[in-house]
């Protein structure tokens, strides 16, 4: 993907960690922000449809609840 990853790879190893990892590689960090990224970029449009649907320019809490579940 071209764009720039935002969500950094020390936030990757707090959640591997917690869930139980001992160690984790670079690559194991690299991978999970690329999935979460590319999901939460899914969420956020969808949520945004979702807003100007209901006639917002604000995207809320609830917009990014019911796009998840979608």
């Amino acid at each position: 993907m071209a764009s720039k990853r935002v969500i950094p790879l020390a936030a990757m190893e707090k959640i591997l960690k917690k869930a139980g990892a001992d160690r984790v590689s670079e690559g194991a960090k690299e991978a999970l922000r690329d999935v979460m990224e590319d999901i939460a970029e899914e969420i956020g449009a969808s949520a945004v449809k979702l807003a100007l649907h209901a006639g917002r320019k604000t995207v809320k809490e609830e917009d990014i609840k019911l796009a998840a579940r979608s």
